[in-house]
């Protein structure tokens, strides 16, 4: 079946009408789940399935849930996990027991979306965080070292491989050193070579058990003076792809984040043509279904259908979700507080 290059969103907790119109037609490779259409367990699951059986196939499901302030499923209705920057804590202590928590609460977690029908979570945040870094990444990283941050985020990604989810590693190359927010603004990163590719280190040692990853709209003076890495194909080619040798499925972050300036139309077609496999676009900061709908099928539109070394790393991505593993959900929830409970008496 030809897909298109994109994952879209939907614009509440109810699929309507025009929207299942939408995908039939438009066929996005994958659907992204905001914190519109997150209400209730059993809603999530109808919405998921409508989603699908629109689709007319087994669609990855995608959603934001790193723990912490991005979580789009939230309590009561849901458990809550800490932040990434708390196991970093804990690693501080002990890396194997950080290890470990870091492991049961991304397993934990991955339980929850599998329940739903959510089998792709964009996380973990494989970014170093700096001393300097903008808040809108912040407690999102796992630390300040890339040890503790390359151990947590391999830890993040078998705890939701194990748990029947594939994880997506951000913000390739690194948006640690970013001290803006990309929502808004356009940052710029003057680092040396040496000292991103220390950075980038994180991500290279990850790039063979990773299968999806997502750039990040900032410029890196040092490869590409003029253009933010989700349109650089000097960025994309000789960074992501040999520098750090990735060879999954690279998504870009949300076309609809104004770092990238011009129409989503303008972003979609410089994002595919510098190298991005498939266009994400959340439409997170509109309200109105029918506006969110203009914008979904803007982004299907300049698509295009994906097809070619693009639609081989889509499909390995699929590939690569095995059924969740067994766990004594009991003694392995215990253990989970167990680890946890020491950062707490140290807070």
């Amino acid at each position: 079946m030809s897909v298109s290059a994109c994952i879209t969103s939907v614009s509440g907790p109810v699929l309507l009408a025009e929207e299942r119109a939408f995908l039939r037609d438009a066929q996005p490779w994958g659907v992204i789940l905001m914190g519109r259409s997150c209400e209730s367990k059993a809603q999530v699951l109808t919405l998921t399935n409508d989603i699908k059986e629109a689709l007319g196939r087994d669609a990855l499901i995608f959603i934001d849930q790193e723990g912490g302030r991005v979580a789009r499923l939230r309590a009561p209705e849901w458990p809550n996990f800490p932040a990434a920057a708390v196991y970093g804590e804990l690693f501080g202590a002990s890396p194997e027991k950080a290890e470990e928590a870091c492991y049961l609460g991304h397993f934990f977690l991955g339980q929850e979306l599998s329940a739903l029908g959510i089998h792709a979570d964009c996380a973990p945040c494989a970014d170093l965080r700096q001393s300097d870094t903008h808040d809108a990444i912040g407690d999102r990283a796992f630390g300040y070292t890339v040890e503790s941050v390359s151990r947590l985020t391999e830890a993040a990604l078998k705890g939701l491989s194990d748990a029947g989810v594939a994880g997506v590693i951000k913000h390739m190359p690194g948006q640690g050193r970013s001290t803006m927010d990309t929502h808004y603004d356009l940052p710029s990163v003057g680092a040396d070579v040496a000292t991103l590719l220390e950075d980038m280190s994180i991500f290279k040692g990850l790039s063979d058990m990773a299968v999806m990853g997502m750039t990040c709209h900032v410029i890196f003076e040092a490869f590409d003076p003029h253009l933010p890495t989700t349109i650089s194909p000097t960025v994309i080619s000789e960074t992501i792809r040999k520098r750090i040798g990735f060879q999954g499925l690279l998504m870009t972050d949300d076309l609809g984040m104004e770092a990238l300036g011009g129409s989503l139309t303008d972003r979609g077609a410089k994002a595919l043509a510098a190298g991005c496999d498939v266009l994400l676009h959340c439409s997170g900061f509109l309200k109105d279904p029918d506006a969110i709908l203009d914008e979904m099928q803007e982004v299907a539109d300049i698509a295009g259908s994906l097809d070619g070394q693009a639609r081989d790393r889509a499909d390995a991505a699929e590939a690569a979700i095995q059924p969740a593993k067994a766990l004594d959900s009991e003694q392995t929830w215990a253990r989970y507080g167990e680890l946890m409970s020491s950062v707490e008496a140290r807070a």
